[in-house]
C-alpha cells in the first residue's frame, strides 16, 4: 500500500462513503481524526502530513467497516450526549438526541435534592447527564446487561461523577431491598426514568437492518413493543414517593397506548411530550398517595 497524505486519504474516503452516508466528508474526517487520535482541526492544519503505513491500513479498514453499515460511534468508540463525550460499545445502544428530552423533563420537575432511578441505563447517558446538572442528586442506574453496566460505570468514573450507584438486574427488580439495603420494603424515589426497548417484532423485521449492529435486546420488546414498558409502569408504582414522577421514552406512534397504560395503573397528570421533530416521544405521570 502506497503511503498517503491526510488530504489524499480524505479524498479517497469521500469517494467511497456515499454508498452509506449523505455526508461522506464529515464522516471521513471523524474516522481519520479518531485513527490519528487528533482533533478534526489537525486534518486541515496539516493536510500534507504523511500517514504511517499502520495508520493508512487502519483507516482503510475502518472505512470498509463503515461501508458495511457499522455506525460511526462504534467505529470511534464514543458518542456525544448532553455535551458529554461518552464511550459506547456494541454492548450499549448509541444515545440519540431525542432521549435528551428525558433529562430536560426531570430537570424541570425536581428540586435540588432528589433520588432518581434510571432503568436500562446502557452507556449511562441519562444518568450521567442528570448527575452533571444536579451533583447533589442521588442516582441509581440499572441494567440487565453486566457488559453495558461496565461501560456506564467507566463513563461515570472518567467524568468524575461519584453520586451514581450502579445496580445489575431487570428494571425495578434491581431496586429491590436486598440490592440497595434500605430499611423498608421498597426503596422510594422521587422519579423513575427509562428508555426501554419499544420496537415490535413486526417493526424490527421492517426497520431492523439499520439497527443490526446495536444490541437487539435493548431495542425489541414483545406485545407490540410494549411488554417492558408495562413492567416498568406496574412495578414502578411501588418505588415512587407520593408525588413521584415516572417518565418513559417510547416510539412516536405509542403515545396514546402508553398514556392508557399509565392511567390504568392509577398514575395521575398523565401527559405526553414531543421531541424536537414534533413527534410524541416521552410519556409520564405522577403517583399521588402512598404506593
Amino acid at each position: 500500500m502506497q503511503q498517503q497524505t491526510i488530504h489524499q486519504a480524505l479524498v479517497l474516503a469521500k469517494q467511497m462513503l456515499p454508498v452509506v452516508t449523505d455526508v461522506p466528508m464529515w464522516e471521513a474526517e471523524q474516522l481519520l481524526a479518531n485513527v490519528l487520535n487528533a482533533p478534526r482541526s489537525y486534518l486541515y492544519a496539516y493536510p500534507e502530513a504523511v500517514l504511517t503505513m499502520e495508520q493508512s491500513q487502519k483507516f482503510i479498514a475502518v472505512i470498509f467497516r463503515r461501508m458495511g453499515g457499522e455506525p460511526i460511534p462504534y467505529l470511534t468508540g464514543h458518542c456525544e450526549f448532553w455535551a458529554l463525550a461518552l464511550r459506547v460499545t456494541p454492548d450499549t445502544l448509541i444515545p440519540r438526541p431525542e432521549t435528551e428530552l428525558l433529562v430536560e423533563l426531570l430537570l424541570e420537575r425536581l428540586g435540588q435534592d432528589a433520588v432518581v432511578a434510571d432503568l436500562g441505563t446502557g452507556s449511562g447517558a441519562v444518568a450521567l447527564a442528570l448527575a452533571t446538572e444536579r451533583p447533589q442528586w442521588v442516582i441509581y442506574a440499572t441494567d440487565h446487561s453486566p457488559a453495558a453496566l461496565a461501560v456506564a460505570q467507566a463513563n461515570a468514573q472518567r467524568l468524575g461523577l461519584t453520586q451514581i450507584h450502579f445496580r445489575q438486574g431487570d428494571w425495578c427488580a434491581a431496586l429491590a431491598e436486598d440490592t440497595i439495603g434500605c430499611s423498608h420494603k421498597y426503596q422510594l424515589f422521587h422519579a423513575i426514568v427509562s428508555n426501554p426497548p419499544y420496537i415490535s417484532e413486526v417493526d424490527w423485521r421492517v426497520y431492523g437492518e439499520g439497527l443490526k449492529f446495536e444490541p437487539r435486546t435493548a431495542l425489541v420488546a414483545g406485545e407490540r413493543g410494549l411488554s417492558e414498558i408495562k413492567k416498568i409502569i406496574v412495578d414502578g408504582r411501588r418505588h415512587l414517593e407520593s408525588g413521584g414522577y415516572i417518565m418513559i421514552e417510547h416510539g412516536f406512534a405509542q403515545g396514546a397506548v402508553v398514556r392508557h397504560l399509565l392511567q390504568q395503573a392509577n398514575y395521575q397528570e398523565v401527559a405526553t411530550y414531543k421531541d424536537l421533530a414534533g413527534r410524541e416521544r416521552v410519556t409520564g405521570g405522577i403517583i399521588l398517595g402512598m404506593p
